[in-house]
């Protein structure tokens, strides 16, 4: 993620010197005034380029889950990708808006001429600034909104579908207001190609078409609650689905007006279309799934989607799988998967961590599936009995010093305190895999 939106800024960031380094002002320009002319430029570009990544990465590429990691990097890079937009967009607001600053501080003297035009493009180019200027207001308000996580799910992703209008709305003003001698050379192809992509991505939203090409329709064919606060919930699919592999995730759709939600496939992959997850309750919509699923209600199911799956371990290395609550979906669906096979072909310490172990629902279905694969060993550790899981416990009976991997699904603050911890008491190669999806 770092290192695709620290490439573009770059880039960006070149493309630009390139042009102010090569550019010649007018004699008797002042410098605060070409300064401010080039903040504009700089801020401008890097605000669209990367609302341009935003908008393509909004179509799901299943071809950018193996550079990036997974669709829920593609996601988070979506994510941070948009908030920086939006910060360049500010910076070039306030950038426009300090030319009475200028004025009163220097005067008129030195500025630099504008760019002369005449008849309908004039009058386009008023209308670009001002839609610029009010799709800045918006997105300025949806960033807030986004960043405030108390307010509802539901009506966010309703006022996040202006997002492909306002982002053509800066198309627009991008396109009208950049310097003409831009065309002319690569900072204006590298413009185009972003404006491209993203007016690509923005309509792709707009008419819906995003993840149709691997969507799956079926019906519910059970729906269970094997504890308070899980929904189990079992989907028979037609032909259009393709099958998962263990570890991966779908976004689902129970209801129209709800939209798809992410959850990870429970269940490995029986060759028949049917799937299985295990829901928790984590909000209003989740926390009432059990009472308003009903079997033979009509399903949607877009995916499969994911990096977190069985075939990526690597078999050489020593093997710990960490599950946290609900974070146990993906390996139920892994030790599901290596039933019937050669009993001792995965070596692993299986650590799952959960508050109480007597009413768990998934306890003795873990039990189960490691009792015919010997190579698996299961450890459950319970808060209410005082067993909470550290680096230190996940170190027992491993050689810190050989190659190690690290799959873990569960709470982002477990795996960010033993993810330092092992970094600093782990002396060999060691690989720390997790899947963080937020729609949000």
């Amino acid at each position: 993620m770092k290192t695709l939106l620290a490439a573009l800024i770059a880039v960006i960031s070149l493309a630009w010197a390139s042009e102010a380094l090569n550019a010649v002002s007018p004699a008797g320009t002042h410098p605060l005034w070409l300064a401010r002319q080039e903040g504009l430029y700089l801020s401008g570009l890097l605000s669209i380029g990367l609302m341009s990544l935003t908008m393509l990465l909004a179509t799901r590429p299943a071809w950018l889950e193996t550079p990036l990691g997974g669709m829920d990097r593609v996601y988070r890079t979506h994510k941070w990708a948009g908030i920086l937009a939006v910060v360049f967009a500010a910076v070039h607001w306030l950038i426009e808006m300090s030319d009475d600053i200028l004025k009163g501080m220097i005067g008129r003297e030195g500025r630099l001429p504008k760019e002369k035009f005449a008849g309908l493009l004039d009058v386009m180019r008023d209308l670009a600034e001002d839609m610029g200027e009010w799709a800045i207001y918006a997105v300025l308000a949806m960033l807030a909104i986004t960043l405030w996580k108390k307010f509802p799910y539901r009506p966010w992703r309703f006022l996040h579908r202006a997002m492909p209008v306002l982002y053509l709305m800066l198309v627009f003003h991008a396109a009208l207001l950049a310097p003409q001698a831009y065309w002319l050379r690569p900072t204006g192809w590298l413009l185009g190609a972003l404006l491209l992509a993203g007016s690509y991505g923005a309509l792709r939203s707009l008419f819906g078409t995003i993840g149709q090409a691997r969507q799956a329709r079926g019906e519910i064919i059970a729906v269970e609650q094997p504890a308070s606060g899980i929904t189990s919930v079992r989907c028979q699919l037609g032909d259009g689905w393709r099958g998962h592999r263990p570890g991966q995730f779908a976004l689902v759709t129970f209801e129209a007006g709800e939209g798809a939600h992410p959850f990870t496939i429970a269940s490995a992959d029986r060759g028949d279309g049917s799937i299985t997850f295990q829901i928790k309750a984590l909000g209003d919509y989740t926390g009432r799934l059990a009472t308003a699923l009903r079997v033979g209600q009509p399903v949607r199911v877009e995916g499969p989607y994911g990096r977190f799956a069985l075939d990526r371990l690597n078999r050489q290395a020593q093997q710990i799988w960490i599950a946290g609550g609900i974070g146990v979906t993906p390996f139920l669906a892994w030790l599901e998967a290596l039933q019937g096979g050669v009993p001792d072909a995965v070596s692993a310490d299986l650590h799952y961590c959960i508050r109480q172990r007597a009413d768990d629902p998934f306890v003795e279905r873990l039990e189960a599936l490691c009792a015919g694969l010997p190579g698996v060993r299961l450890h459950v550790h319970a808060a209410d009995q005082g067993q909470r899981l550290d680096a230190t416990g996940l170190m027992q009976g491993k050689d810190p010093a050989q190659r190690s991997e690290v799959w873990f699904c569960g709470p982002a603050g477990l795996a960010d305190g033993l993810k330092a911890a092992l970094h600093r008491l782990w002396s060999g190669r060691l690989a720390f895999h997790q899947e963080a999806f937020v729609m949000r």
